[in-house]
């Protein structure tokens, strides 16, 4: 009788009725398996460019469930520093990269070449030519207006990733 008894209150209480169990959250998004990364200078999102940069970014992932991530380079600015931070996102496989600030956006220019598998957009005027080839590195003017065009390019790359 002890065995029944004690079976029933496990049944109770670890198992049985499925439909007590809450329903899933309706908030919860579900995302694509796109991931854009930005790369920013050590205030991160707060100022400048950077923060154009993520508003753009944040447009583009509620249009399209894409998942928008953003990590500030700390320390010195230099594109030395900045290497391992570009690295840790191309390791993370962020589709697309985006850098702002100086530092940044140098070493994606120099880095670039050697990952073809990812897309980057760096904030700043065209260089060498680089980004004219139609590779991987794509130019984006700062300014006003950056937001909307960093949207497009985004949206490019997603489109892209869709075919």
């Amino acid at each position: 009788m002890l065995l029944v008894v004690g079976v029933l209150v496990g049944f109770w209480a670890f198992g049985g009725d499925e439909e007590t169990a809450p329903p899933p959250d309706s908030r919860a998004r579900q995302y694509r398996e796109f991931d854009a990364c930005l790369l920013t200078g050590e205030s991160g999102i707060t100022s400048g460019d950077a923060t154009a940069a993520w508003q753009g970014m944040q447009r583009v992932s509620a249009e399209t469930r894409i998942r928008v991530t953003h990590v500030p380079v700390m320390g010195k600015q230099s594109a030395a520093n900045a290497l391992p931070y570009l690295n840790g996102l191309i390791q993370r496989d962020c589709d697309v990269v985006l850098a702002t600030g100086a530092a940044q956006t140098r070493t994606v220019r120099e880095q670039a070449g050697g990952h073809p598998q990812t897309q980057f957009v760096v904030v700043g005027p065209q260089s060498d030519g680089q980004e004219a080839g139609g590779g991987n590195l794509t130019a984006v003017k700062p300014g006003e207006g950056l937001a909307d065009e960093l949207a497009k390019t985004l949206q490019r790359a997603v489109s892209v990733a869709r075919d």
